[in-house]
């Protein structure tokens, strides 16, 4: 035996469970009246925060939820929602978030396959619930938020989320995890064919994140962070834990509207905010007398397709400094980042953007990354040529799928992560995309699968044949474009296919560009999508 493990032992006293909840005790306990959360009229410091998330977690267990429970949120970015994300694990319970743009169908199927047991949900989206709790199976315990700075739509539900928090403990006793093993979040995945596969977070993982957001950024203490990533896109990228670590202030943000971003940097002196490359290009798309209202440093990470040299440009000059980060929801958010070196300040803006468009080297947090040959899994040669797929492993990413353990081990094959993701490696070691392996087009940061758009044309009754591809857009990154060939003497206009996309689909998920033509083949009449996304590039 080594003299290192005799008389050594793990115990209490030295090893306990890893959990982002711990976050939160510890600010509330130091920085009790600093500020916290800001929405529209609502200021409230950590302790207040602290006491309704305990609330909140003694509401549910009152109410029979306990460990291992899931509890389904459909909500934008309130004060609700970061609640949530400490409330609800404070009991051992499971978070869902659900992604707001989703119709019912969808979010039906996420109630029924993650077994929830509550549902809290903004009035804002009385419509789509009506209809998914119409085709759930189960009974659920329904909570409703009348948010004050929405004051529209209807309850779907006679429990008042106000009310239910008075049901609770505010000084509640709330469980630590026994095993940090334990699951802390459930998310669904978009962007693949088939029903939507749940992704399994645990306490550890959603720790090691949050701190690696931190690491990677800087961010330092007392960070004010306007939320204009949807908190229910992998848990925020772990952002809600983040920030409550550094006794940061959560800024909400209903939706993204480009003026009251800046109205809300200005007044707040925001100084970090993150999102999909259109929330830049939005922002670089206002008139100049708008964009003066930034008069201090704001930083912001931006994931998906890079934003072109030109939005780089406009930002930077907005004195705004954009981290290109990349990740999937199976690895908790971003987890690689293209780590900027101070030399490359000096080169040109077209050279700097193509750099910073790179998918970088790993966070700190996760414990690796490669390029390397599917099949194999042998690391491809860092030129900056060689194509391979993406693989990970480490303490952040998922346990697996829910209730799926075939595409778990297969995605899991080889013991690395296969994110499905096409790069090369540069010499430095900077990973950088080039395809993707199932066509996932990333249109304002939300996944769009090509098959699922595909499948819904062929129910056309005028459409031969259907592919779908990515289209470079300036606002949205990319958008859905479909080729089409149509039946004999069949007709149909580009409005009429999208209609009818808009009756089937999510709206995000509808073809922006419709062509008729014949779709080119390969000799055993495989459709060839790489000349698809040539001409939609030329569109």
């Amino acid at each position: 035996m080594s003299i290192f493990q005799e008389g050594l032992s793990q115990a209490p006293v030295n090893h306990i469970a890893l959990s982002p909840l711990s976050f939160i005790e510890r600010t509330a306990s130091v920085y009790p009246h600093y500020p916290a959360v800001i929405h529209g009229a609502i200021r409230r410091d950590w302790e207040e925060t602290y006491q309704r998330c305990r609330r909140l977690a003694s509401a549910l267990q009152g109410r029979g939820i306990g460990a291992g429970d899931t509890v389904a949120v459909m909500l934008p970015n309130i004060p609700a929602m970061l609640e949530a994300h400490f409330g609800i694990p404070m009991i051992g319970a499971v978070l869902n978030t659900l992604n707001v743009r989703l119709d019912a169908e969808a979010i039906a199927f996420m109630l029924n396959h993650g077994e929830a047991r509550a549902l809290i949900t903004d009035r804002e989206f009385h419509v789509v619930i009506r209809e998914a709790l119409q085709l759930i199976n189960r009974p659920i315990l329904v909570i409703d938020v009348d948010d004050p700075e929405y004051g529209e739509g209807e309850a779907v539900s006679d429990l008042d989320y106000e009310a239910f928090l008075a049901e609770g403990d505010p000084e509640f006793a709330w469980h630590w995890p026994s095993d940090e093993w334990q699951a802390i979040s459930l998310n669904y995945t978009s962007g693949t064919t088939g029903n939507p596969k749940g992704v399994v977070y645990h306490h550890r993982g959603a720790y090691l994140n949050a701190l690696g957001n931190q690491m990677t950024w800087g961010m330092g203490q007392h960070p004010v962070y306007l939320w204009t990533l949807p908190m229910f896109h992998c848990n925020g990228w772990c952002y809600p834990w983040t920030v409550t670590a550094l006794a940061g202030v959560h800024v909400c943000l209903r939706r993204v509207d480009p003026q009251k971003i800046l109205n809300l940097i200005d007044e707040h002196q925001v100084t970090h905010l993150c999102g999909a490359p259109i929330v830049l290009n939005a922002l670089a798309n206002m008139p100049e007398s708008a964009k003066a209202a930034i008069d201090h440093p704001v930083k912001a990470m931006v994931a998906g397709a890079a934003p072109p040299a030109k939005v780089i440009g406009s930002v930077e000059a907005m004195g705004i400094e954009v981290t290109h980060v990349y990740g999937l929801t199976e690895v908790y958010g971003p987890v690689t980042v293209c780590a900027w070196h101070e030399e490359w300040n000096e080169l040109p803006l077209d050279e700097r953007a193509r750099l910073k468009s790179r998918q970088g080297v790993r966070y700190p947090t996760l414990e690796g990354v490669m390029v390397a040959d599917p099949q194999t899994l042998q690391p491809v040669p860092r030129d900056g040529e060689t194509i391979g797929e993406i693989f990970m492993r480490g303490n952040t990413v998922m346990k697996g799928y829910l209730k799926n353990p075939e595409a778990t081990a297969e995605a899991f094959e080889g013991g690395w992560f296969h994110t499905g993701d096409l790069a090369v490696c540069h010499p430095n070691g900077y990973v950088e995309i080039r395809d993707r392996l199932k066509d996932i087009i990333i249109s304002g940061g939300e996944n769009i699968s090509t098959i699922e758009v595909e499948d819904t044309l062929y129910k056309h009754p005028a459409i031969l044949e259907a592919a779908v591809v990515a289209r470079p857009d300036e606002k949205w990154g990319e958008t859905p474009c479909a080729f089409i060939a149509l039946k004999g003497s069949q007709q149909a206009s580009a409005e009429d296919i999208m209609q009818f996309c808009r009756e089937h689909l999510a709206g995000f998920k509808v073809p922006k560009t419709v062509v008729f033509t014949e779709l080119p083949k390969t000799s055993t009449g495989k459709i060839q999508k790489f000349v698809l996304r040539d001409w939609a590039k030329q569109l």
